[in-house]
């Protein structure tokens, strides 16, 4: 039981003020059902907590990060047959929000679940954001929450601007993410649940160096 739950559960009011988030919440799943049926393939768009976020084009340093990153994640996991990796425009769907994170990767439990009609994703195994100044604070507060609570194992957050990777994996005694450092330039990185993929921070962010680790890994 968390601290908030045991906090509730000590009020007298707790009986109303669960059926008050109740209703909230049951409310909140008709807009979501709305918010399913007003969207389109060509918008970049998320539900979260009740609310529908439009996102504006992305900054060229931001695309480039993500294409960078996407293609060596692809690169890796289709090599060892390790499930699959989907960039941008996957819908993961979660108990209360709907997001579309920048990069997602799929083991291969997750991976047999995706079939070529599939809209809603379930919650991955990786998930990499990376930051803008309109995202940045629901990428380090409601999504940082919310993939932990729904177990998503790893958690990378990117700052284009810093040239930084900060990963987070899940803590097996809290079961909330833990940090594992900051990884610059210089510096090479390696996750947590893709053994072996471990690439320098320098190949997400330089044409050069992404080519020659493209091919490391290819080697």
């Amino acid at each position: 039981m968390t601290e908030l739950a045991a906090q509730l559960l000590e009020s007298s009011q707790a009986p109303r003020i669960i059926q008050q988030v109740q209703a909230i919440l049951n409310e909140e799943q008709n807009r979501r059902r709305a918010f399913y049926e007003w969207m389109d393939e060509d918008m970049k768009t998320e539900f979260i907590n009740g609310e529908i976020v439009v996102h504006s084009p992305a900054l060229d340093k931001h695309n480039l990060v993500v294409m960078h990153l996407g293609t060596l994640l692809n690169v890796f996991v289709s090599e060892h047959e390790l499930g699959v990796v989907r960039v941008e425009k996957a819908l993961v769907e979660l108990t209360r929000n709907s997001y579309e994170p920048d990069i997602c990767y799929f083991g291969l439990a997750k991976a047999a679940q995706i079939t070529p009609d599939l809209l809603y994703y379930p919650a991955p195994d990786l998930v990499v954001e990376v930051l803008s100044e309109s995202t940045k604070k629901n990428d380090r507060s409601v999504k940082f929450e919310d993939y932990a609570a729904h177990g998503i194992t790893e958690y990378w957050i990117i700052d284009p601007t810093r040239q930084t990777i900060e990963p987070f994996s899940i803590d097996a005694d809290t079961q909330e993410y833990a940090a594992l450092g900051t990884f610059r330039i210089g510096q090479s990185v390696t996750s947590v649940v893709l053994p072996g993929f471990t690439i320098p921070v320098k190949a997400i962010f330089d044409n050069t160096a992404n080519v020659a680790t493209l091919r490391a890994l290819l080697s």
